[in-house]
Parts: structure tokens; C-alpha cells; sequence
């Protein structure tokens, strides 16, 4: 029987997570299906759980039981994500246990309205990281000042982290930093820390997006369309090699937003470009379909690649493409997104449970 495409890559060093959720996937053997195929963890956020809830009818039934027993919208969002989670966190536990530690994880967000609130995202963290019940489940925490000491401390508290929304470099290192000092006084207290892992996850296509229209804008030449995101990707790679190694049991570098959004490129640019020991890609289900349809293994981020994306990136730097200033913009653009499809979310919901209790 052939190999893996997915299992390919574990062996390169790369682990393959999907960024998507949704009850019918949980249910209907699509997520079993792919585990069986190499699949080692899942992502998640308020974007892709306000698009899975507001479209899928497999959540009525439990809106409605909510909904008459009074249970208002941020209640009954939170009992249909963390029910989710919990599923598929069974799903991936074979995974988990086969690997270690090292996947098998999935991701579940603190509220975005808690972006620039580090004691309310601590708390919030231990809360849902006790209602999910889990030990394969990582607490999402956004790449903000405020989110670094909370980032530490719930490492500390011996709760697993993902990182999302590092842009830059300087975000990056941020990260890192956190991570080593939560780990740090996890053990100075005795905790388990073999049990506690992070990553931090790199946005990838919108740096791509936001600076190909800035050098169109500028009459750049056309050769430097399409490689921002790689070679800020590769930096940041570059500096993962040099703070942890390669190891698997350090914070990984989680390839974030892969999925291609200008049709001019290919539909796996963002898996094949991106290809590193010690890394994870966490890939729409889309893409995820394009990879396993077309998708080839190689490995493409090494030290070397690292060293050549500093030149790529003077090269932009020269052509008026100021990285810093758009990472910065995409990580406001990134926070304000996700409170907005939790606040629609929220919304919908509100509109949904009046309906059902005036039936009821």
C-alpha cells in the first residue's frame, strides 16, 4: 500500500494539522478519515467556528435544548464549542498517545474580546482549559503585549499554548521568550512540565496579500510579487533553529493562514514552500484537498533557506515594502476579524434563541 503523502512529511519532520471544525466533520467519519490518512491535530477559531455554527444544521438540536432552558448566546456558544472540541479531542487522543505529546492536540481560542486583557485571558484559559477536560487540548492566545505574560503564565499553570496571530519576527522572539520563562517556573514548581507543549503560530498568505498590493501600488517589479510571506516565514524559521533546535519537544513553529488566497499562485504554495523539520501547518480543509490531491514532498526550509530569505527580504525592503508596518496592521486587522465573527456569532445566536423559545 502506497505512503501517506501526510505521513511523507511526519517523517521530514513536519506535522500536517487541520484548521477547520464543524459538528457534521466531527460526525459523519470525514475527521476519522483523515487521521487515518496522517492527519495529527486541528486548529481552530471564531471565524471558522461562526462560519461551521451559523451554516450547519447539525447545531439545532442543542441551540434549542439551550435555548429553552434559558441559556443565553455566550452560554450556548460556549457549551457548542467546547463540545466540539471535546469530540474531536478524542478523536486525535490515539494520535496523541502514539506521538508522546508531540500532536494529537487541538486548539480552542479565548474570547477576542479578551485580546488586550492579560488577567482575563490567564483566567479565562484555566476555565476553559477545565471545562474542555482534556489533556490534548491547547489554549489559543494572541501574539499581543498583553498576551506575552498571560502566554507565560498559563504555561506556568501547566496549560498547553498556541500562540496565534505572530506576524513578525519581533512577535516571534516575544513568543519565545514567553514560553521559555513559563516552562521555566512550571518546573521550579514541580509540574509535569513533559506534558505541557506550545506553539506559536505564523500567519502566512495575508503577509503576501497585504504586500503585493503595496509593490503593485508602487510599480515594484513583478519578481517580487509572492515573496514576503515565504521568506519572512524562513526568518522567522531561522530563528526557531537557533533558540530551540529542531527538536520535538520545544514550541514549535505552527505555519498559520496557508491557505492561497491570489489564484496567480499555486493552490499549495503555502504547504510546499513551507516544508521544515520541526514545524506543523495547519492547512484549511480546502487546501488540505489540494495537497493530498497534488501536493509533493520536499523539504524546503533548511539554514541555507534561512540565509537567502534575508536577501529577499532587503529586496523588498528597497522596493518601499516596510515588513514591520504591515505585520503590525495585519495583527490589528487579524484581532479585529475574529471579534467580529464572534460578535456576529454572538448575534445570530441571540436572534435564533428568541425564535425558538417564542415556539416553544
Amino acid at each position: 500500500m502506497p505512503k501517506e503523502i501526510l505521513d511523507e512529511l511526519a517523517e521530514l519532520g513536519q506535522s500536517v494539522w487541520i484548521d477547520d471544525i464543524g459538528r457534521a466533520m466531527l460526525e459523519d467519519g470525514t475527521l476519522k478519515g483523515l487521521i487515518d490518512r496522517g492527519l495529527r491535530g486541528m486548529t481552530s477559531n471564531p471565524s471558522i467556528f461562526e462560519k461551521s455554527i451559523r451554516e450547519s444544521p447539525a447545531y439545532d438540536a442543542q441551540i434549542k435544548e439551550l435555548a429553552v432552558s434559558g441559556a443565553g448566546a455566550q452560554r450556548i456558544y460556549d457549551a457548542l464549542t467546547i463540545a466540539d472540541i471535546r469530540t474531536a479531542a478524542d478523536l486525535f487522543r490515539p494520535v496523541h498517545e502514539r506521538t508522546g505529546g508531540l500532536d494529537g492536540w487541538v486548539s480552542l481560542e479565548v474570547s477576542p474580546e479578551l485580546a488586550r486583557d492579560a488577567s482575563g485571558t490567564m483566567a479565562e484559559a484555566a476555565r476553559l482549559h477545565k471545562a474542555v477536560g482534556r489533556p490534548n487540548v491547547m489554549i489559543k492566545i494572541p501574539a499581543t503585549e498583553e498576551g506575552f505574560p498571560a502566554i507565560e503564565g498559563t504555561l506556568a499553570a501547566g496549560i498547553s499554548v498556541n500562540v496565534t496571530l505572530v506576524f513578525s519576527l519581533a512577535q516571534y522572539e516575544k513568543a519565545a521568550e514567553a514560553y521559555k520563562r513559563g516552562m521555566a517556573r512550571l518546573a521550579r514548581a514541580g509540574g509535569r512540565t513533559a506534558a505541557v507543549r506550545s506553539v506559536a503560530s505564523v500567519f502566512v498568505s495575508r503577509v503576501d496579500t497585504a504586500v503585493d498590493r503595496l509593490l503593485r501600488e508602487k510599480g515594484a517589479p513583478k519578481e517580487l510579487l509572492g515573496t514576503a510571506a515565504v521568506a519572512n516565514s524562513a526568518r522567522i524559521y531561522g530563528k526557531y533553529l537557533e533558540l530551540f533546535g529542531n527538536g520535538g519537544g520545544t514550541q514549535r513553529v505552527l505555519w498559520g493562514s496557508t491557505s492561497t488566497k491570489d489564484p496567480a499562485y499555486s493552490d499549495v504554495k503555502y504547504v510546499e514552500e513551507l516544508i521544515g523539520r520541526g514545524t506543523v501547518n495547519t492547512v484549511p480543509g480546502r487546501t488540505l484537498t489540494a495537497f493530498l490531491g497534488h501536493g509533493r514532498c520536499a523539504e524546503a526550509l533548511t539554514p541555507e533557506r534561512s540565509a537567502l530569505a534575508e536577501k529577499a527580504l532587503k529586496r523588498l525592503a528597497d522596493a518601499g515594502a516596510d515588513l514591520d508596518a504591515v505585520c503590525a496592521r495585519l495583527l490589528e486587522e487579524g484581532l479585529k476579524a475574529f471579534g467580529d465573527s464572534f460578535s456576529a456569532l454572538l448575534s445570530a445566536l441571540e436572534t435564533k434563541t428568541a425564535a425558538l423559545r417564542r415556539k416553544a
